[in-house]
């Protein structure tokens, strides 16, 4: 990672997002966070009730993410779902020059990692409804990288860092 370093780790639950940030951001001597811990009480229950947040409900929770990942002084790797563009957006405008790791992982996949995953409040139950609001980024989102979420830990970590 270079001077100063603002990375997302994106994509629905399931794929590996705080895994791979907090590899990565071992591996780079740079600070992990993950936007999960900064979800209002009000979104966590909503999720452990099943129930999927709007965009309404985000709004205020992608603002505060990328405001944080903004004021660190040095490289920080942060682990957000960032499911749309205009979710992504938000970030760019409050962490300008930020830079998203999308990590692609089948279907099939992601409902096994949900269904093992133990002590989380996402329910498997929300998986369509995060791929239903999932928008693939535009060609024109030349700040994301797409990285195979499926290959081993250290190899999407030396994938990631010869792209960044």
């Amino acid at each position: 990672m270079g001077s100063r370093n603002v990375v997302f780790v994106i994509g629905v639950s399931g794929t590996g997002k705080s895994t791979i940030a907090a590899a990565l951001a071992k591996t780079n001597g740079a600070v992990f966070l993950d936007a999960d811990d900064f979800h209002p009480a009000e979104n966590v229950e909503a999720m452990r009730n099943g129930v999927a947040l709007t965009d309404e409900m985000r709004l205020g929770w992608l603002e505060t993410v990328g405001q944080t990942a903004n004021n660190h002084k040095g490289d920080v790797c942060f682990a957000c779902s960032a499911l749309k563009k205009a979710y992504r957006d938000i970030l760019r405008k409050n962490a300008p020059g930020c830079q998203f790791i999308l990590l692609d992982v089948a279907r099939e996949t992601l409902q096994t990692r949900m269904q093992q995953r133990k002590d989380h409040y996402m329910p498997a139950s929300l998986l369509d409804s995060q791929l239903a609001t999932f928008e693939f980024p535009a060609a024109s989102e030349t700040d994301v990288v797409i990285v195979d979420g499926e290959m081993p830990v250290s190899e999407i970590v030396k994938t990631i860092q010869s792209l960044i």
